[in-house]
């Protein structure tokens, strides 16, 4: 989008500035937004670069769009507190240290205050390691948000015992294959499973698997939500049944599915390619 080199009201003689609606990009991530909104907070770093008279010295991308170093997911929320000064952050979030020390950076102290821990009174727990995130720590909050914050060990001795425990379901699939030689004679040659798979809520995962949980493709996953990027850091199917059954899960459901191609023209052999789910559940 090319940048207007002037707009009016402003005199004639100016560098460049600000046209009325500015694009950003903040690490990677596009915002687009009134130039009124940038300007909102005074004194804060977005009102220090966006006051000036001129565009000389700001960063751009290769399209022109103002660039801001730093955590695109978060700006998001930054920019909807210049908007109204208003804070509104989705159930369960995850990220309220980071989105703190975004804030601070932006130089925007109210929000900072609003983000600041409220610690509890007393740690009930004793253990520095295992606190609740800031937001979390309100009394009557559940096991499951508590979790958030927590290592998969933690997690462990946290979950209710017994008749306490949370019901819901656990799909694990995996995706293998195996050659068949000719009319099937010949003995099947299996490979081994590459990857298990882990579909389910994230605190039940958290649970059963502990840390022997990849959870590197979604790692910042609020516990009482659900993810299919889950995987296993073993491959051995029996192992995990193991967990899931100590667990007190049952399977109550089973597919796969196959395809089949030649190896190659020469040969008879066949190779077949299949993806199976076991689906478990917890009443």
């Amino acid at each position: 989008m090319a940048l207007p080199d002037n707009t009016p009201g402003i005199p004639i003689g100016e560098e460049v500035i600000f046209p009325e609606i500015v694009e950003l990009n903040v690490g990677g991530q596009v915002y687009i937004t009134r130039y009124s909104t940038l300007i909102s907070v005074p004194d804060s770093l977005l009102w220090e670069m966006f006051s000036r008279k001129t565009t000389k010295g700001l960063a751009r991308d290769t399209k022109g769009r103002f660039f801001v170093d730093r955590d695109g997911f978060l700006f998001r929320y930054i920019l909807d507190y210049m908007r109204d000064q208003q804070l509104v952050l989705p159930d369960h979030f995850p990220e309220r240290g980071r989105l703190q020390r975004e804030a601070e950076f932006f130089n925007l102290p109210e929000l900072v205050k609003i983000l600041a821990p409220k610690l509890s009174k007393q740690n009930s727990m004793g253990d520095e390691g295992c606190q609740s995130d800031p937001e979390d720590s309100s009394p009557g909050i559940d096991t499951g948000r508590n979790l958030a914050s927590l290592g998969t060990a933690a997690c462990a001795s946290l979950i209710p015992s017994g008749d306490g425990k949370r019901s819901g379901f656990i799909t694990i699939g995996y995706r293998g294959s195996y050659t068949l030689g000719r009319d099937s004679q010949t003995d099947a040659k299996f490979r081994r499973v590459a990857r298990i798979m882990v579909c389910g809520k994230t605190l039940l995962a958290k649970e059963v698997f502990g840390e022997t949980l990849n959870e590197s493709r979604d790692p910042d996953r609020p516990p009482e939500r659900y993810t299919s990027r889950y995987y296993l850091k073993f491959t051995f199917l029996e192992q995990a049944f193991d967990k899931l059954a100590d667990a007190g899960f049952h399977m109550v459901a089973c597919n796969s599915t196959g395809t089949c191609a030649f190896a190659h023209e020469l040969t008879d052999d066949k190779i077949w390619t299949s993806y199976t789910e076991y689906v478990f559940y917890r009443e």
